[in-house]
């Protein structure tokens, strides 16, 4: 029996895909944002009846998560790159502005090679997939080992039907043999232009450390805040539907539930009416047993159900509940809830007033949060600014979930699936990307003034006026005295 390498065919797919993407890269530089379009739209319109089809393959190959979810998460996906890239220019001439006569022109950046999560590997792979070919931009796809099956059919479905409506073979496509050498491969390839990183945490280093322009969309454990003013049962509402949202794996998802002290209690019940259960210390000691070092990033706990969390570590809850809460007082780095938690876990702190809770958020945002997402409940606006104004972090949502608020959903952010944190290290961008992160401006700009218009420039436009030739005898006078 022959034996192959997997890692060598991996990294030798790798350089053929990128060989072809780059062919694919000539040809769309002189594509128009309409024929872009056009072929967007067949791509999306390819995918739609097969959204709630790879939800459930996806839910079934990876472990994580309900299909629902997923198949919702799909469709919102779909329906919002329909809407919202609509009309949008991304390439060719963008803005005119004929008063100050300058203009700027959309160019791709060229290829995108895009690691894919395997928490949700069908929206990012559509997304992705997108604002790629909205843009411009060639895209090449390296799966999640655990999502591999269920990227390759989206990527293909995808491909089928753009090159059915005229893109170039190679535009979309995606690594077949998947290993962490083969992904490098695309990553550190000499045409890859940007790096879109969201699926491998263990690959987040070496994305960094390949000199490439790297955009990493973050898990973020986000901390919420309940002021005293807030709408309590609405805010334990949004929060309790957001976190236990497909399991607690959606990249936003609030995971520290800090109180005011004034309205503590009433939180507190209202969410356990709600669906949530406040374990005592022997079934806390029970769960962080079964979490371990890596808390909910054991890829066995990961999008785990509540109920199934706490029947695997030993102990019963009701069938509806819908989160598992820690009540704590201190931030501590020895326990499995001081990390990102990707199951519908939540930690709850109570504080004194909303400058103790703002130091808190403080503390769970320079954790390893990375600055991504913070929410706040309250209607004291004075409150909301301060938080908004202080806060070191790439968004701030107010009075709503932050799983659908952070992608656009409850909000009027970009709609999208992939959210920066703060830049520092992690990547160059703490937007919610959108197709203008895939592309740069050539700034365009008409001459409206001559040079001896300036000040400073004689008539002739030498620039060599009376003051300028002082100068220059100056420093004649200065290298005569440095040569004596």
């Amino acid at each position: 029996m022959k034996f192959v390498d997997k890692d060598l065919l991996s990294v030798q797919e790798a350089r053929i895909l990128m060989e072809h993407a780059g062919e694919a890269k000539k040809a769309l530089a002189l594509y128009t944002q309409e024929k872009l379009d056009s072929c967007l739209k067949a791509m999306l319109e390819a995918v739609k009846g097969c959204l709630k089809e790879l939800a459930a393959e996806s839910a079934e190959e990876t472990g994580y998560g309900n299909w629902q979810d997923k198949y919702r998460k799909n469709c919102l996906v779909w329906n919002q790159m329909s809407d919202t890239l609509e009309g949008m220019r991304c390439v060719g001439v963008v803005e005119e502005n004929p008063h100050r006569k300058t203009a700027k022109i959309g160019v791709p950046l060229g290829i995108i090679a895009a690691l894919i999560p395997a928490t949700s590997p069908v929206s990012t792979t559509l997304f992705l997939a997108a604002i790629s070919i909205k843009s411009g931009n060639a895209v090449v796809f390296a799966p999640h080992p655990r999502a591999e099956r269920t990227v390759r059919k989206t990527v293909k479905l995808l491909a089928m039907a753009a090159e059915s409506a005229g893109l170039p073979q190679g535009a979309v496509s995606c690594l077949g043999t998947v290993s962490k050498e083969g992904t490098m491969a695309l990553v550190g390839h000499p045409l890859t232009s940007l790096v879109i990183h969201t699926g491998a945490p263990g690959l987040l280093k070496a994305s960094r450390d390949s000199g490439k322009p790297l955009i990493c969309g973050g898990i973020g454990p986000s901390p919420v805040f309940i002021e005293r003013t807030a709408d309590v049962k609405r805010a334990v509402g949004q929060i309790i539907a957001s976190r236990s949202f497909d399991c607690g794996t959606s990249a936003a998802a609030e995971q520290y539930v800090v109180a005011d002290q004034q309205i503590a209690a009433q939180a507190r019940q209202e969410m356990i009416s709600q669906g949530a259960y406040f374990m005592n210390e022997e079934e806390e000691a029970l769960l962080m047993d079964l979490l371990g070092p890596k808390g909910g990033r054991e890829a066995e706990y990961m999008g785990k159900p509540a109920v199934w969390l706490a029947k695997r570590a030993g102990f019963q809850v009701p069938e509806d509940i819908k989160v598992l809460v820690s009540q704590q007082k201190y931030i501590t780095d020895f326990n499995p809830y001081a990390g990102a938690l990707l199951c519908p876990v939540l930690v709850f702190y109570i504080e004194n007033d909303w400058m103790y809770a703002c130091e808190k958020c403080m503390e769970l945002l320079v954790n390893e949060s990375c600055g991504h997402t913070l929410v706040i409940h309250s209607e004291d606006q004075d409150v909301i600014r301060q938080f908004m104004l202080k806060k070191p972090v790439g968004r701030i949502l107010i009075n709503t979930p932050a799983a659908f608020g952070a992608m656009g959903a409850t909000t009027n952010l970009f709609p999208s699936m992939i959210l920066g944190g703060l830049s520092a290290g992690l990547g160059i961008t703490s937007d919610n990307v959108s197709p203008m992160n895939l592309v740069y401006m050539r700034n365009a700009a008409w001459g409206v003034r001559e040079v001896s218009e300036l000040e400073g420039f004689d008539e002739s436009g030498t620039g060599r006026t009376e003051a300028a030739l002082d100068v220059t005898g100056l420093l004649k006078t200065i290298l005569r005295q440095l040569e004596d």
